[in-house]
């Protein structure tokens, strides 16, 4: 298969989605969750389990984005985050639909939190500086590993795989919160490898490739090779999250979701982009060493 030939259809495909994404973003802005805008979380022990859609019924008469997680060691407990910034008294307002619905006590509010935004403010600085740490990193390793290219590639591949996740994300109006995050850098860590595992072929096979061979066709012959490898590694991974997006809680849901867009555009990348980036440097240097 021609990969690096089609260059220009993956990277219209990916600046299509990315273009989208910012699109959206500039029309609707990202849906920041509470942990970035700031709001109120009520935590209240029901004292049995429950079903959320039963606490929806409650919580979308104030708030209809309202998140809702399980809470307590026997998941007896409701967390319910809103972005609305609640007195006390609209708090016990809501506390006191539970309390009649439930037969609950006073007692059974456990905390009342509120959540500024300047901590919102705080996180956003703390996941940009992870995030541009683990991208250095990772250019350094690659860069003594194999070269700076090829380090400069892998990195612009990984920019691509999260601002493929930004962009899906602004254009369903999906919520961005602290698990979004940790899914982020989880998946910087996986689409490396599947990148590494390329470069290492294309190095390999550079040592054994005829000469006059061009950086094209070295490049489509690694990544065939290590296609099977890729889709394989990626398939199963994906079916293992899909089931946890399933069968999971809200909370397990918004760390599953973006893993599961982001391994789609780890995958995509790391065959289809970074191998080609490679190439399309290398070529650019060709005519300016036969000008030197």
């Amino acid at each position: 298969m021609k990969i690096v030939e089609k260059s220009k259809l993956w990277f219209g495909i990916s600046g299509l989605v990315i273009l989208a994404g910012l699109v959206f973003a500039l029309i609707s802005g990202l849906n920041l969750g509470i942990d970035f805008t700031g709001g109120t979380i009520l935590q209240i022990d029901l004292g049995k389990s429950f079903d959320t859609q039963e606490i929806r019924e409650i919580t979308d008469e104030f708030d209809k984005e309202a998140s809702i997680t399980y809470a307590g060691e026997e998941k007896n407990e409701v967390q319910i985050k809103t972005k609305l910034d609640l007195s006390q008294a609209e708090s016990m307002e809501i506390f006191n639909k539970f309390k009649e619905k439930y037969g609950l006590g006073t007692e059974d509010l456990l905390s009342t939190q509120k959540v500024g935004p300047a901590i919102g403010e705080q996180l956003k600085r703390q996941a940009i500086i992870s995030l541009a740490a683990a991208a250095a990193g990772m250019l350094l390793y690659i860069t003594f590993r194999f070269e700076f290219k090829f380090g400069v590639a892998a990195t612009a591949a990984l920019l691509h795989d999260v601002l493929i996740v930004l962009a899906v994300f602004a254009i369903l109006q999906i919520p961005i919160n602290t698990s979004f995050i940790a899914a982020i850098l989880t998946i910087v860590g996986y689409s490396i490898n599947a990148t590494i595992v390329i470069f290492d072929r294309i190095r390999e096979n550079r040592g054994f490739m005829k000469k006059g061979t061009s950086l094209a066709d070295l490049v489509n012959l690694s990544i065939n090779q290590t296609m099977a490898r890729s889709i394989n590694t990626s398939l199963t991974t994906l079916f293992t999250i899909g089931m946890v997006y399933i069968l999971g809680v809200s909370a397990i849901k918004e760390f599953a979701l973006p893993l599961i867009v982001g391994i789609v555009a780890g995958t995509y990348s790391s065959v289809l982009i970074a191998g080609p980036l490679w190439v399309m440097w290398k070529e650019r240097e060709k005519p300016r060493a036969r000008r030197t």
